[in-house]
């Protein structure tokens, strides 16, 4: 009964709550044809107060706050923040939670079965020690030998008793990833409101030979070896104007009215940022939180941003709604566009001066003399460490140089 339960089920009066305290809740990725349950395990936290109850979901130094939260008889909803998917579910007693992830953003029937227990116990069980040194990093190859291979680079920091880390693809990253290493096997997990990650690998001789699960609807093999010398393409290098453009020209409606264009006359002598993302997109979360930062800091200076958005919601009313609760929670400073779905073909059609979009996010620098100078596709955020970190200090260097062309122009003449 409780794995029927409807996504977008109403509730009533409050009358059974959960516990309080730390939680663990389990994603059953069985597809339709598994016998054997592929189990996604997360850890969180519950806290009720004055004003309500609080959802606290971890992943790795992650933590996801999660306050849209309804009791009502034996029913429970938690909607993410950010993403538009919620927890819909009963309560089966004070320790026992059971119900379905239901993600929108991949259609109304998109529900993944969940059950979750009250009490502090591990992500993953497991307490053998580990014989792989994971220290890195590992040249990685999802889906090995076929066309359809992605090339990434795996980074991973055990401690005593867990393991966190990431994998840096050509288009971004795959998160805040934790887990253990016990033994010869390699268990990592992540949740963020928007994928469910799984990552279980064995070592064979001097390899990890793995499988990877997002959600119910992907899955596939991997392989990773040690290689300190493997390298991803310059993520400079993928997305590039065509030939015969050296300027960027749209205009798309801006999510509260208007219109929204590079070529407006107040970005007129400004260094512009056209970020092109979705909202339901985790890598375009964290690049927003560094322009918007940047934004901040150089604004006054002459620094504009733009966000043109490719929505995963055919209905236009809903895309509008999911890029407002994306502005509004992470406080984006800068005009956001809605230019159609996400898919290649709309992408495509939409921005004819690209010669393709590899990935989100992608963003496209021009200087003050209107003319594109940089292109760059997808974004390593804060889980991946050092990459992320040398990205911020390479950018806050690079925009201070494109917003220095006018003065160097002016003592030119």
């Amino acid at each position: 009964m409780l794995l029927a339960l409807a996504c977008g089920r109403p509730a009533t009066d409050a009358s059974l709550a959960p516990r309080s305290g730390p939680w663990r809740m389990e994603l059953d990725l069985r597809d339709s044809g598994a016998v054997r349950a592929e189990i996604l395990p997360f850890l969180f936290d519950l806290e009720h107060d004055s004003a309500g109850w609080v959802m606290r979901v971890h992943n790795g130094v992650e933590t996801i706050v999660v306050n849209e939260i309804s009791l009502a008889n034996d029913s429970i909803r938690m909607r993410m923040p950010l993403f538009d998917s919620e927890f819909v579910g009963a309560v089966l007693n004070d320790s026992t939670l059971a119900g379905s992830w239901c993600n929108y953003n991949k259609g109304p029937a998109y529900r993944i079965p969940f059950t979750a227990h009250a009490g502090k116990t591990p992500r993953f069980a497991g307490h053998e020690r580990s014989a792989i040194d994971l220290d890195g990093p590992w040249e990685t190859h999802f889906s090995p030998g076929t066309t359809g291979m992605t090339n990434a680079i795996g980074s991973f920091h055990p401690t005593a008793d867990r393991v966190t880390g990431t994998f840096a693809t050509e288009c971004g990253d795959y998160r805040f990833l934790e887990g253990i290493s016990t033994h010869d096997s390699l268990l990592l997990s992540c949740f963020d409101g928007s994928h469910a990650f799984l990552f279980k690998a064995v070592q064979r001789n001097d390899s990890l030979i793995g499988r990877f699960w997002s959600g119910v609807h992907w899955q596939e093999p991997w392989v990773a070896v040690k290689n300190p010398d493997f390298h991803l393409r310059d993520e400079d290098s993928l997305t590039y104007l065509k030939e015969g453009y050296d300027m960027v020209d749209f205009r798309f409606p801006g999510i509260d009215g208007g219109q929204v264009s590079p070529k407006d006359s107040s970005h007129t002598g400004k260094v512009l940022l056209v970020q092109v993302m979705g909202s339901w997109c985790p890598n375009c979360v964290d690049e927003a939180l560094l322009l918007k930062a940047m934004y901040t800091k150089y604004h006054a200076q002459g620094l504009d941003v733009i966000g043109v958005a490719f929505e995963r919601q055919s209905d236009r009313e809903k895309a509008l709604a999911g890029l407002k609760r994306f502005r509004d929670h992470l406080g984006i400073p800068y005009p956001l566009s809605y230019a159609g779905d996400a898919n290649k073909e709309t992408a495509s059609a939409q921005l004819p001066f690209l010669d393709q979009i590899v990935g989100y996010p992608t963003c496209i620098f021009i200087g003050r003399d209107g003319k594109v100078k940089r292109i760059h596709t997808g974004f390593y955020g804060p889980g991946t460490g050092e990459p992320y970190a040398a990205y911020q200090r390479e950018l806050d260097r690079y925009l201070n140089d494109l917003l220095g062309e006018r003065a160097l122009a002016n003592i030119a003449r």
